[in-house]
C-alpha cells in the first residue's frame, strides 16, 4: 500500500496484480509504504476502511480517495498457481508443484480450499463498505497505460517500472467445465473486471 498524503490517494495493493513494481518505483515518493507484513501491505478494501481511513481523518485527510488494479479473474489464479509453483516452493504445503492448473482452480471452488489454493477474491478485497468506502480509480492489469497516465498526472512525476515479483512463465490450459463452474462461482469477479474500461 502506498499513501500520497498531499495528493490525497491510497493505492491499495492487490496481490497478484503487478502493484510491486509501483511500488518500487514510488515508494520514495509517497509519505507512506507499508511492505510489511502481508496482511497489511495487501490491506483489502474492509481492513483500509476500519483501519486506516480513521487515522487518516484523524489528522484531517477526510477527502483521501483509493486507486486500485484487478486482473482478469482467470489471468490472476494463473499467476498465483505460478507463482507458487516456484522452485523453491516444491514440498511446501502451499506448493502447487503436484497439481495441474485445471486441478488448482478446482481446489479453489471447492467450500473449504486447501492452503495451496486459498487465495481469496479480488471482489471480495474491491467490496465496497456499507459507510460508502469504495475504491475510487479501479484499473484492469491489462490497462497500464491508463495506469500509468493517471499516476502520472495525479502524482506530477514521471513513472519508470521494471519487472518485480514475477511469476515463472509457462502454458496453462483449464478445462473447459472447470472454467465454467469458475465463471458461475466467482460471476462477481468477471462482471467486475468486464465492467471497467479496456483502455
Amino acid at each position: 500500500m502506498l499513501v500520497f498524503w498531499k495528493e490525497r490517494l491510497v493505492f491499495l495493493s492487490v496481490p497478484k496484480t503487478g502493484t510491486t513494481a509501483y511500488e518500487a518505483a514510488l515508494a520514495s515518493r509517497a509519505a507512506m509504504s507499508i511492505q510489511d507484513p502481508p496482511d497489511l501491505k495487501h490491506a483489502p478494501v474492509y481492513r483500509y476502511n476500519r483501519f486506516f481511513r480513521p487515522m487518516m481523518e484523524k489528522f484531517g485527510a477526510d477527502d483521501m480517495e483509493t486507486l486500485a488494479v484487478m486482473r482478469e479473474p482467470v489471468s490472476w489464479l494463473g499467476s498465483w498457481y505460478r507463482y507458487r509453483r516456484r522452485p523453491f516452493m516444491k514440498g511446501q504445503r502451499n506448493s502447487t508443484h503436484d497439481v495441474n492448473f485445471t486441478e488448482f482452480v478446482s481446489a479453489y471452488l471447492e467450500d473449504k480450499p486447501p492452503s495451496f489454493a486459498n487465495v481469496g477474491s479480488q471482489a471480495k478485497f474491491l467490496e465496497p463498505r456499507p459507510n460508502g468506502t469504495s475504491v475510487d480509480h479501479l484499473f484492469r492489469y491489462e490497462n497500464q497505460a491508463g495506469l500509468v497516465k493517471f499516476l502520472e498526472e495525479r502524482l506530477s512525476t514521471k513513472i519508470e517500472t521494471t519487472r518485480e515479483n514475477v511469476s515463472p512463465e509457462m502454458a496453462l490450459e483449464l478445462d473447459a467445465t472447470v472454467a465454467s463452474k469458475l465463471r458461475g462461482k466467482c460471476a462477481e469477479d468477471f462482471d467486475l473486471w468486464e465492467g471497467l474500461a479496456a483502455g
